[in-house]
């Protein structure tokens, strides 16, 4: 059985079969060559002195002519192979010409946008949102008012929203924040009230704004960026991004309202589902454990109280597969790379079925 070096793979890699070949027969030629010019030299020399000066000067000419066949011959390996290397070099160029025509050419492709899109890649607020502003009348584009959210505009395009020339973000930020009370998820406050991006004050130029809202009393798990579209992804309803609370009541929940909830639990604005229901600790039943994808406004809170109990405190532990672990209260980190990546991708089947429905 033939034993294989487990040290095989750090070991030197040969040389190319095709061209040790090519120096073999390259080499047996300039062999040949002088084997000839030798045996000419030697035949002359049989014939006599007369021929032999004769043939001397022929077999001096055939060394000449030897070593010059043999200088060609070089020559030639040497044109050639300097021919493969510029040919090979020239179709790299071709290629590189090529492929940078193509990225040039994506690049210019997507150079114009749609303008709510324009407007969520400031960093102002979701596509969605956007589209609001736009039919609204708040938006202006090269000194015109613009109330067609699909209207394409270029990057060179002056946009202005109330007035405010706005700019594209270059670089797009993801912040997970542990939230605490007593910050409201707003950009501003009228009231001078405490907001979320005090939290987050110094750690990017960029404008960033929260991802959906959490109450004042309301504490855990936020997300902030200034990534228009996947703002507009994980608020949309049909990507059915999970959330997942822990809920204090100001009494233990009755086994009777347990099966309420999981039956659904119908509010003012239509009847909410959860996808699950459990006691967080098996001795003490005001501690709640609940997971939805509603993203309804203060849905949680309005949940219990439909049904006779008072939220004490109320804890968002994951959303969007993101939790707060090892991220300290009123702390804050950024995202990795792997977290965005499963983020844009994230749940995408439940848009494709949605597509298909509506088709």
């Amino acid at each position: 059985m033939k034993q294989t070096n487990a040290f095989e793979k750090f070991l030197p890699k040969k040389k190319n079969s095709a061209i040790k070949e090519e120096f073999k027969q390259q080499k047996r030629k300039w062999k040949k060559e002088r084997e000839e010019s030798i045996e000419r030299a030697k035949e002359a020399k049989r014939k006599g002195p007369g021929a032999a000066s004769v043939t001397g000067k022929t077999a001096g000419k055939g060394k000449s002519a030897g070593r010059a066949m043999a200088t060609d011959s070089e020559k030639e390996h040497g044109k050639a192979r300097e021919t493969r290397q510029v040919s090979s070099t020239a179709a790299r160029g071709k290629k590189g010409k090529e492929e940078g025509a193509q990225k040039f050419s994506v690049v210019k492709a997507i150079q114009s946008m749609p303008l709510n899109k324009y407007i969520a890649h400031c960093g102002v607020c979701s596509r969605r949102d956007a589209a609001g502003l736009v039919k609204e009348g708040k938006i202006k584009v090269n000194g015109e008012l613009i109330t067609e959210p699909g209207h394409k505009v270029n990057p060179d395009d002056e946009v202005k929203m109330q007035g405010k020339k706005l700019f594209l973000a270059h670089n797009l930020v993801y912040i997970l924040l542990n939230k605490p009370k007593d910050y409201i998820t707003t950009m501003d406050d009228p009231q001078g009230r405490k907001t979320v991006l005090e939290l987050v004050k110094g750690a990017t130029n960029e404008r960033i704004y929260p991802i959906g809202r959490l109450d004042r009393n309301t504490t855990g798990v936020l997300l902030l960026t200034n990534d228009g579209e996947l703002t507009q992804k994980l608020s949309h309803p049909s990507f059915e991004v999970r959330k997942m609370y822990e809920v204090k009541l100001d009494k233990a929940l009755s086994k009777a309202d347990f099966d309420k909830i999981l039956k659904g639990v119908t509010l003012e604005d239509g009847t909410i589902y959860v996808d699950a229901l459990a006691y967080a600790d098996s001795k003490d039943k005001t501690i709640i454990g609940i997971e939805l994808h509603s993203g309804k406004n203060r849905v949680v809170r309005r949940i219990f109280e439909a049904l006779g109990y008072d939220v004490r405190n109320l804890d968002r532990v994951m959303f969007a597969n993101l939790t707060k672990k090892n991220v300290d209260r009123g702390k804050w980190r950024f995202l990795k790379d792997k977290e965005v990546r499963l983020l844009k991708f994230m749940n995408t089947s439940f848009l494709r079925k949605a597509r298909k429905a509506e088709a």
